[in-house]
Parts: C-alpha cells; sequence; structure tokens
C-alpha cells in the first residue's frame, strides 16, 4: 500500500526513526542516528556519524603498518637488466601521480568546502572520498587515460556539428551487448557516434521501471550480459568513434538492493541509508508540501511496509526507495559506483531525476541548493578522475528552470541537458498546426548563453507530457484543461481528420490530463497511411516525419534520434498479450528494433528507404556546415503565417534561414531577405529567401555564402 507524507516549514531535525525510537535514544546514549537538519551537527550525530564510517578502512590501515614486508634476500633481488623496465613504470607510475595531484589540486578546497557544508564534522568521510579517488584513478585504463588528456585539451569536443545521437533498449536493438557490437557497424552507417544504452543494470523482473529501480550497480542484468560484456563494448564503440552513455540511478535503489534488504532485516547502519519512519507523523508532514510524480498509478510519496512496521519514502514506485544523501556513506558509495562504470568505458552518465535528489521537510523537495552541490561535487570528482567524462542531467522542466543545472562559467555543474519542452511544444504544434508557442520557445532558448549545451529529440523510451507555457497561451484564450483533452483526443486517433495514432499513459479521469505514447513515425501520420494503403499520405507523412527531424537538426545542441525512427518503426501493440508489460503504455514506443524493414534501407519508394536516405541527407548536410554548430547566431524571423516557424542562423560567413510548415497545406512564408540568391541544401534549387512556398509539412535550408 502507498500513502503520501508531507512537508514541515520549519528547519528543524527530520530524524530516520521514529518517535519512539527518539524516546529511546534521549535515555540511551548508545543508541544513534542520522538527522536530515540543516543546523550544525550534535554530539550524538557526530557519535552516530563514527558508527557509519567504514570500519574496514581503518582496520586495513592499521595493517598497513603492523604488517611491514620482510626484506629482501640477496639471491631474490632483480637482475641489473632488469632495472631499466622497473625505474620506467616507476616514472611512468609518477608521472600518473603527478597528474591526478595536478587535477586534485585544482578542486580540493572547493571541493572540501562543499561535502564538509553539506556533511558537517565529517571531514574522515571526506578523507576516504578523497583516498578512494586516487585508487579509482589508478586504476583506471591506459587508453582512458590517453583519452582524458585529449579531451582535457579540447574541452567544446562534444559542441561540434558533427555529433549526432541515438538512444536504444540493448535487449530490443540486438538482444543483449555482444549484440550490440555487432550492429556497431549499422550504427555508424546511421551517422551516430554518440550511443545512449537504456537503463541496462541488474534489476527485478517485474518491478524494475524499465530499469530504473537497481538492484545491483555492480552487475548487468543477466540476459544482457556481464560487465565484461559491457567494457568489451565500450572498448569497441572508443575504437569506432562513438561515445557511450549509461543512464545513473542516483535517487534511489530497488528494494531489492543488498542496502535495502539489509535495511529491511534491521540493520541500522543500512537503515540509516534511506527513510524509514515508524508512524505517520514526518510522513504526513511531507506530504502537505511534496508534489505526487504519478498520481494515479503510484499515489504518495511513502510505502508502509507491513514486515517492518515502518513508512519508507518512495517519490516513484513502491518498489523505489529513496536513497538519503544527508549520509555522507551514501554519497561515496554512489560515487564509487557512478566512477566504477566510468573506468568501464563509460564517456557519458546520464543522472536520472536529479531534481529529486535531496529531501527536507518544508519544501517540495525539488531543485533544492543542495542538489546542485552534489551535482557540482560530481562534475568535479569526473575531471578529477576522468575528465574526458560528461554529465548529462536528466531535468524534465522548462529551459529557463533547468539552466541553473549547468551551473556557472567558473562552477559548472552538468555538460548537457535535455530539452524537455522543446519536444513537447513541438507535438503541440503538431497537433494545433500553429508555430506561435514554438518560436516563443525558441526565442528563449536563442537568449540563453552559446555554452549550454542541450540535448534535442523528438521522441525517447519515455512518453510526452504536456508541460507548456499555458501561462503564455491564456492570451489567446486557451484553456489548459480542455486544451490538454484535445492533444490526447488528436494524438489517439479520436479527433476528426487526425492522422495520429498513439495511446495514453497515466491518464487521469479526474483532471483529464494524460501522458502520450507512440514513436514518430505513428505520431506524424505513417501508420495511419500504410494501414489504408494510401501512397499520397504515406509520402506526406514521411515528409513530415523528414521535417520534424530537420528542425530538431536545426536547434543548437545534440541531436537525439531514437532507434527505430531512421526507418519509420511504427508502434508496437503486441506489449498488450504481455502481462509483464500490459499495464504499461509506454512498451508501445518500446518495441523490438525490426531488422527485416531495415534491410530495406537503401530500397527507394519504401518507407524505410525513404526515411533512412532521408534522414542520412540531413545528417550529412548539417556536420558539413558550421552554420549548424552551437556557438552559431541564431534568431526567429516572421513568417506572416502562424504554421510556419521561421530561423535564421549564422556562422562564419555563412546564413541559413530555416523554414518548417507544420500545415497540411502549401504554404507562402512571407519573408524578405534582400541579400540575393540562396541555395536549398535538402533539395539544391536556387532560389531567393522572399516569398518563399512551402509545400505541405515541408520545409527549407536555404544558405548564403
Amino acid at each position: 500500500m502507498k500513502e503520501k507524507i508531507a512537508t514541515n516549514a520549519e528547519n528543524k531535525k527530520a530524524e530516520v526513526v521514529d518517535s519512539t525510537e527518539k524516546t529511546t535514544a534521549a535515555k540511551n546514549t548508545t543508541k544513534k542516528e542520522v538527522e536530515l537538519p540543516e543546523v550544525k551537527a550534535e554530539p550524538e550525530k557526530e557519535e552516530k556519524m563514527s558508527e557509519i564510517k567504514e570500519e574496514p578502512t581503518e582496520e586495513t590501515e592499521k595493517k598497513k603498518v603492523e604488517v611491514k614486508p620482510e626484506p629482501v634476500k640477496e639471491e631474490e633481488k632483480p637482475e641489473v637488466k632488469e632495472e631499466p623496465i622497473k625505474t620506467e613504470k616507476a616514472e611512468n607510475t609518477k608521472v600518473q601521480e603527478q597528474e591526478f595531484e595536478r587535477r586534485m589540486a585544482r578542486h580540493y578546497d572547493e571541493l572540501k568546502w562543499l561535502y564538509c557544508e553539506l556533511y558537517e564534522n565529517r571531514m574522515d568521510m571526506f578523507e576516504d572520498l578523497c583516498k578512494n579517488l586516487k585508487n579509482i584513478y589508478a586504476d583506471r585504463k591506459a587508453d582512458l587515460k590517453k583519452q582524458d588528456r585529449v579531451r582535457e585539451q579540447d574541452p567544446e569536443w562534444y559542441k561540434k556539428n558533427d555529433i549526432l545521437g541515438m538512444m536504444m533498449y540493448v535487449n530490443a536493438f540486438a538482444g543483449n551487448l555482444k549484440g550490440v557490437k555487432e550492429k556497431l557497424d549499422y550504427v555508424q552507417e546511421s551517422n551516430v557516434n554518440y550511443l545512449h544504452l537504456m537503463p541496462l543494470l541488474e534489476s527485478p523482473e517485474g518491478k524494475s521501471d524499465g530499469g530504473y529501480a537497481v538492484s545491483d550497480f555492480r552487475k548487468v542484468q543477466p540476459e544482457l550480459g556481464t560487465m565484461e560484456d559491457l567494457e568489451s563494448l565500450a572498448d569497441e564503440c572508443r575504437k569506432k568513434g562513438i561515445s557511450l552513455c549509461m543512464d545513473f540511478v542516483m535517487n534511489h535503489t530497488s528494494e531489492e538492493h543488498e542496502w535495502a534488504k539489509r535495511a529491511r532485516a534491521g540493520e541500522r547502519e543500512y537503515m540509516d541509508r534511506y527513510y524509514f519512519y515508524d508512524n505517520y507523523d514526518v510522513p504526513s508532514q511531507f506530504e502537505q508540501t511534496v508534489p505526487q510524480v504519478f498520481p494515479t498509478t503510484a499515489p504518495g510519496n511513502f510505502t508502509w511496509l507491513d514486515d517492518m512496521k515502518k513508512f519508507v519514502m518512495t517519490t516513484f514506485y513502491p518498489y523505489q526507495w529513496d536513497l538519503n544523501y544527508w549520509n555522507p556513506v551514501v554519497m561515496n558509495e554512489m560515487v564509487y559506483n557512478m566512477l566504477n562504470l566510468t573506468n568501464k568505458g563509460i564517456d557519458v552518465i546520464r543522472i536520472d531525476a536529479v531534481p529529486y535528489i535531496w529531501k527536507q521537510l518544508g519544501t517540495n523537495c525539488r531543485n533544492l541548493p543542495q542538489v546542485h552541490n552534489i551535482v557540482r561535487m560530481m562534475r568535479m570528482i569526473c575531471e578529477i578522475v576522468c575528465p574526458g567524462v560528461l554529465l548529462l542531467g536528466e531535468v524534465v522542466m522548462e529551459p529557463e528552470k533547468v539552466v541553473p543545472y549547468f551551473g556557472s562559467v567558473e562552477k559548472p555543474e552538468c555538460h548537457m541537458l535535455y530539452n524537455v519542452t522543446t519536444m513537447a511544444t513541438t507535438w503541440n504544434t503538431v497537433a494545433t498546426r500553429d508555430a506561435r508557442l514554438l518560436r516563443q520557445q525558441m526565442d528563449i532558448i536563442n537568449r540563453l548563453p552559446k555554452d549550454y549545451v542541450f540535448l534535442n529529440y523528438l521522441r525517447c523510451h519515455d512518453d510526452i507530457g504536456w508541460g507548456l507555457d499555458y501561462g503564455w497561451l491564456g492570451q489567446f484564450g486557451i484553456n489548459e484543461v480542455s486544451h490538454k483533452k484535445y492533444l490526447s483526443d488528436f494524438f489517439t486517433g479520436n479527433y476528426k481528420n487526425s492522422f495520429a495514432r498513439g495511446e495514453l499513459y497515466n491518464a487521469d479521469p479526474a483532471s483529464g490530463d494524460a501522458r502520450q505514447c507512440g514513436t514518430t513515425a505513428s505520431l506524424c501520420g505513417i501508420e495511419k497511411a500504410a494501414y489504408e494503403k494510401d501512397e499520397e499520405a504515406t509520402k506526406r507523412a514521411i515528409r513530415y516525419d523528414l521535417t520534424l527531424h530537420a528542425y530538431m537538426l536545426t536547434q543548437s545542441g545534440i541531436p537525439v534520434i531514437y532507434s527505430g525512427d531512421e526507418i519509420g518503426q511504427e508502434n508496437d501493440y503486441t506489449y498488450h498479450e504481455d502481462p509483464k508489460k500490459w499495464e504499461d503504455s509506454r512498451y508501445l514506443h518500446r518495441g523490438d528494433f525490426q531488422w527485416d524493414k531495415a534491410e530495406l534501407r537503401h530500397t527507394k519508394g519504401t518507407i524505410p528507404g525513404e526515411m533512412f536516405e532521408g534522414l542520412s541527407k540531413l545528417e550529412t548536410i548539417r556536420k558539413s556546415h558550421p552554420v549548424f554548430e552551437s556557438t552559431a547566431d541564431c534568431r526567429t524571423v516572421d513568417t506572416w503565417d502562424d504554421s510556419i516557424l521561421g530561423l535564421i542562423k549564422e556562422k562564419n560567413g555563412e546564413k541559413l534561414v530555416a523554414l518548417f510548415n507544420f500545415s497540411e497545406y502549401d504554404k507562402v512564408a512571407w519573408i524578405n531577405e534582400e541579400d540575393g540568391m540562396y541555395e536549398d541544401l535538402i533539395s539544391g534549387r536556387q532560389m531567393e529567401a522572399r516569398g518563399v512556398q512551402i509545400p505541405a509539412f515541408g520545409c527549407y535550408w536555404l544558405l548564403k555564402k
């Protein structure tokens, strides 16, 4: 049973034990607890933390002092001829130690300050962290260290216009990690050099949340392979120039994780790694201010555990227990888990659910200052141990609220963030044929510093949530409730003349709110047209699919396609027949990759052929012109038609006028660029950028050199 809990507005202690345990602790000085206040640590907190501290470390150090190796006997000494090799290794080790110390020295003061601000009087845990960072760096492979040095010399390497991403489920694409390795030639043929593998760490069957309920951060899901397979894939990707991205779930673990099992068994050290309460007093205070993530499918922020007779905080699903980052042991151990992945060769760490990781009474437990301190520390730790690794933050908010997660020039946090709102606004434009909100969104993006790198995408593994700017839409008399109802009807094909085919996710009958599922091809009309065997409608839908991708490729940042979109893959309705999947409509767009259709990718006149060749052409154009780089100047332009979005980009003497028609009718963009002839990079046509006629669902990339 899942029940909600609320937050107290005062800065008082939110203890991990219930009121009964508190009373006992007051009477018995040997009873210790992890506290969650903002005030300075009291003696009992210091005493508790000494209990949490990893004792084996001290014992190990003691043994190092007490147990000394016996002197090497004369006959056992190495021969003189071996000395040069030994000296060379020693010099190499010394150079690497100096490299680590140089990086550590650059960040040490700030790292120490932030850590000790978060965990007062826990210098012992900070020293333990630093010691382990050095050990982890020492274990890092030579070729990874070499790549780190190259990327250190070119810190803007990921901001180039030749990067194209693809996200995929390992099992859906190729069965397992070895299969993905065998299919890397196809990935390269798709022009992809940034590969995001969806969650693949061990998680319980039936309670995995698509892999986001991790039961072991050091093991791969057995059916997908092993950690050795992952490392082998990473090695091969590196040889082919493909950066590998993986999810890192920081906010919670599965209830099947070893920590959770030991907490469930009553071990205090492990209970302190989560949020447990004996009664509903504190949870009820949390529930007053903390929003629900899944109000219909998983209401509330706490779950009652009948076997423990306690509540545990579960922001997402009842089987996902929130980690307690008030405890420095949690912080340190999760850092080690992250670095284990980077040492396997992972280039990009996608931090899942970043805004949620710090909990505090009296707040909404979202985007708290401590979250930024933690992300900043993670950035510095990566720059010390593995500076070639990037941090990608999953922050599902509008751009102006997302940008704090980039940090500042002096104190950067995430390297990249998702452009979630632009994605949702794009699909709103598809349904309404009105590009005015999309233009407003682009104006906001264009005002942001060019150093900010967004990941732009049309579809992904998740649903589409309608987090639109309803304040701005209100000026046109648009009501949020009725508008969301229209979007739901349009994308499920229940609205007259809708070409879309999709399904709802997490629909709330009371509010009418719902999220949307479906592949790009199905949502923009390919599925319906193909089913009805309407050739003209199919051509129009393919054109629209390519136009949407062209718009994504025009945006500043890194474009990422969803595996299957490159061949126009449609919805997979077979999940309705699988009892393990049928309650989650997101499996509609998580179907197995259709290799039989991929075989047609070079066959003209087929959906896979037209999509693959069309996308390949767009991608080749993009990486050939500096005007598509993230640092290009970009602005919107009046087209005098609400269905047409116009953008102008300039860089290194190139000028691009990009026009996108979101209407099913041929339209004229009444722009007036009086600087001569342009070339449409897509069709090769020469034309003026004045009164440009655009076909239904079509686009132009007009270039002036």
